[in-house]
């Protein structure tokens, strides 16, 4: 049996997240996919660290130590910021590797080039992870446009600033006493700026965007708002008129051609297929030309959503190149 050598960029929640998963659907995977796994690298700062017992030996903090490996065929990366992760994926793909990406900051500003690189050298990219976490947004989309056309999107694309809107409107709570139960969850960071701004909305939105109109708006003309601002008050007054606040990133593509975003708060009734969405949880909603408005919900990040959708980029990837279908 063939043997597909893999690595791993970036060892923290969601990396952790791929390494388990990869080893408890082992038979699975190879039951499926004809191909045996193995976890041949993995890239982290701090190769004294071992996070995973059983892994010291697979640990580098040198990419390219990780694409010297005979037989390097799939990079996961779970890193966090646009760099040296570009750079590093940019390598890999070089080297003939597929790659399967969580990176949503350097995907919204790279991931068309990177995707076009990859093509010239008859490599994919996995990217699902990038946007909504578990919510199969990004293959549900692809699908879809093999014969419609979306001219809209609707999403809660943060899970961190949706619960901080359920708790405020559930719970009574103030903004500051939901953030810090977020924090105590795991949900929020220390510095829980990009959340609550409403820019890793707004960098997952750019990310739908390039995939259903082939194009970005101009980032600088997005006006991008946070829940930072929504007091307890306004919560208890949207409430008591049948509202609820949703922090909802939004593109849509005008009949001209010309593409809009934005990204804020919006009060939604009943009637919205955003109303129900509480806590932790995303929702994708579009609209198309034939079957209609789509709404996609699920979980919006942690260990194992994140981890699985990138695992399912790899078994989807390996079926294309061996022609056929993977579900796992």
């Amino acid at each position: 049996m063939a043997t597909i050598k893999a690595a791993i960029l970036g060892f923290g929640t969601v990396g952790q997240g791929i390494y388990h998963i990869l080893n408890e659907k082992r038979e699975e995977l190879r039951e499926k996919l004809g191909l045996e796994l193995e976890v041949a690298k993995i890239l982290v700062r701090d190769t004294t660290r071992e996070r995973v017992p059983g892994t010291a030996h697979l640990l580098t903090d040198s990419i390219d130590d990780v694409l010297s490996v005979k037989g390097i065929q799939v990079v996961f990366e779970a890193i966090v910021n646009e760099e040296p992760t570009f750079t590093y994926l940019k390598k890999a793909v070089e080297n003939k590797c597929h790659v399967v990406t969580a990176n949503k900051v350097m995907f919204a500003k790279r991931g068309l080039e990177l995707q076009e690189l990859a093509k010239r050298n008859g490599v994919f990219v996995g990217y699902e992870a990038t946007t909504a976490g578990g919510v199969p947004v990004i293959k549900t989309m692809k699908n879809i446009l093999l014969v419609n056309d979306v001219t809209r999107i609707q999403g809660i694309l943060n899970g961190t600033s949706n619960y901080i809107l359920t708790k405020m409107r559930a719970e009574n709570w103030s903004f500051d006493e939901a953030l810090r139960e977020a924090q105590n969850l795991g949900y929020a960071e220390a510095d829980p700026y990009n959340d609550v701004s409403g820019q890793d909305a707004f960098k997952k939105l750019m990310i739908l965007s390039a995939l259903a109109f082939g194009e970005q708006p101009n980032w600088a003309d997005v006006e991008v708002i946070g829940i930072d601002n929504i007091s307890l008050e306004q919560v208890k007054e949207a409430t008591e008129n049948g509202l609820r606040y949703r922090h909802v990133a939004e593109v849509e593509r005008h009949a001209d051609g010309t593409i809009c975003a934005k990204v804020g708060p919006m009060l939604v009734d009943k009637e919205h297929p955003l109303y129900p969405i509480d806590d932790v949880f995303n929702a994708v909603t579009m609209e198309t030309n034939y079957i209609g408005t789509l709404t996609l919900i699920g979980p919006g990040a942690g260990m194992y959503p994140t981890a699985s959708v990138m695992v399912e980029d790899y078994a989807e990837i390996i079926g294309k190149r061996a022609g056929f279908v993977v579900t796992i």
